[in-house]
């Protein structure tokens, strides 16, 4: 897990990265639940994700609504809660870059 202090925060790192990220995210099996949990998102943004047609649309929403570096912090705990390291990986590695 990424602290805040370190060299790139993962709100930056996130935002830099969106485009790519909305592309291999899984939002919609036990991701959103757990953003709900860790109080990363309320019901009304949850509804608002799922709203969105496709996977595609519904990340941009998702990754629009993460604005603090606590935020994407939990975010990345999220995810390896659902088993996306993979994506954590490519965070907190700034892409690979």
């Amino acid at each position: 897990m990424i602290h805040s202090g370190e060299k790139t925060s993962i709100l930056s790192a996130v935002t830099t990265l969106k485009s790519s990220l909305a592309n291999f995210i899984e939002p919609d099996f036990e991701l959103l639940g757990h953003l709900l949990s860790l109080q990363v998102l309320d019901r009304r943004q949850i509804a608002k994700v799922r709203s969105e047609r496709t996977v595609y649309e519904r990340n941009d929403a998702l990754l629009d609504l993460l604005t603090s570096e606590a935020q994407c912090g939990k975010f990345l705990e999220a995810l390896q809660r659902t088993g996306q390291q993979h994506v954590v990986n490519f965070i907190t590695e700034n892409g690979g870059r």
